[in-house]
């Protein structure tokens, strides 16, 4: 999710929209990256109570470390899979997590 605010800080539903996924899902790890440090709310100058998420530094850092390490596990499963396997395999953890949205916590 930080990727998805590296260039631009963005709403929540925002960042929603562009992964499709679950507003509610991307609010919960947002507030997670931002008790670790790795990312702030700013003021959003065209919707006062949607504050933009951007990276803080610590959380640009880590995301230069991760950044080749995902690359390459990508690439390796696109190539086990299949291109059409992997979007196979993608659809079905988006619906999943719907799935989980709807449910809502078990435990």
């Amino acid at each position: 999710m930080l990727g998805a605010v590296t260039d631009t800080p963005k709403a929540v539903s925002g960042i929603a929209r562009e992964l499709g996924t679950a507003r509610q899902s991307v609010q919960r790890i947002a507030d997670v990256l931002v008790e670790q440090g790795l990312a702030e709310y700013l003021p959003n100058p065209a919707h006062s109570r949607a504050k933009l998420l951007s990276p803080t530094a610590e959380g640009v850092a880590a995301l230069r470390r991760i950044d080749p390490a995902h690359g390459r596990l990508a690439r390796a499963l696109v190539a086990e899979l299949g291109e059409e396997g992997a979007a196979s395999a993608l659809a079905s953890l988006r619906l999943l997590s719907e799935a989980m949205e709807r449910i809502g916590p078990q435990g």
